[in-house]
């Protein structure tokens, strides 16, 4: 049943995605500011096909740039995240070469960094600046890696040079950092406990076509997100207080969710 499961959902994504991939690249190639917004509808589409259903509190900024810090637990974060808003992604290098996922990240407009190059890591850090004063949304997973999805690893203060570079002129009121945690928790409407957590999670050396697979076959997915309220980006005197700031933030947001606590509302 579970390879059933699998093959059609597979099936589904496939035949859904390669008629839109050439209309994507029609809006990138023509300027359309359909380029931004189609692909936040495709994955809500590629969503319901793969039967995950979200559970989501609090916005990205609609009216700004926004700098999303998130976790990352899994390749299914990228459909997740895509569905939440508008975004496009920070990438490392190596992504652009991985058949058939380079080509949905270049069509989802994503910046990729090679860490191993210092000259390229501030060219890319004018571009990510750029894009967030033109009003897009781009998602940092500022682990540089995924977890076991029971937790959060330490953020790298590294990655955020590449978002707040050294010198850089301030940015004024239009942009904002925005942190997001993000947690599966349900299985079949089932909670998963800490043991089960690591079965959707993608992390170490794990085949991801072989993970897939066993994944979808799986059944229903339940993902919980919480989305922080914006601050100016100019706030921080230094990408490390950035940093520190939004591990604090995702962290707790983590553990609040995996323990199934609602956000409190400030009165």
């Amino acid at each position: 049943m579970r390879r059933v499961r699998a093959f059609l959902v597979l099936g589904g994504f496939f035949a859904f995605t390669f008629p839109l991939m050439p209309l994507q690249l029609l809006f990138l190639k023509t300027g359309s500011r359909y380029a931004r917004t189609f692909p936040h509808w495709y994955h809500r589409q590629v969503c319901r096909i793969a039967g995950i259903r979200l559970h989501i509190e609090g916005r990205v900024a609609r009216e700004q740039g926004v700098l999303i810090i998130s976790n990352h637990v899994s390749w299914l974060d990228i459909t997740v995240l895509s569905a939440v808003a508008p975004v496009s992604f920070v990438a490392k290098q190596e992504v652009a070469s991985w058949p058939f996922v380079s080509w949905l990240a270049k069509l989802q407009r994503s910046v990729f960094v090679d860490r191993n190059r210092r000259n390229e890591v501030g060219d890319k850090a004018n571009e990510i600046v750029n894009r967030l004063e033109a009003g897009d949304h781009i998602v940092l997973f500022a682990e540089g890696t995924s977890s076991d999805g029971n937790s959060v690893v330490p953020f790298k203060t590294a990655l955020f040079a590449a978002a707040k570079p050294v010198g850089a002129p301030a940015m004024g009121a239009n942009v904002c950092a925005q942190t997001l945690a993000l947690t599966y928790t349900k299985l079949h409407g089932l909670p998963l406990c800490r043991r089960g957590r690591p079965v959707v999670a993608w992390y170490g050396d794990m085949d991801m076509a072989s993970h897939a697979w066993r994944l979808l076959g799986l059944g229903p997915l339940d993902a919980y997100i919480r989305i922080g309220p914006p601050v100016p980006l100019d706030q921080f005197p230094d990408r490390k207080a950035l940093a520190r700031y939004a591990e604090e933030k995702v962290r707790n947001d983590v553990v609040e969710l995996l323990r199934g606590r609602p956000a409190v509302l400030n009165s």
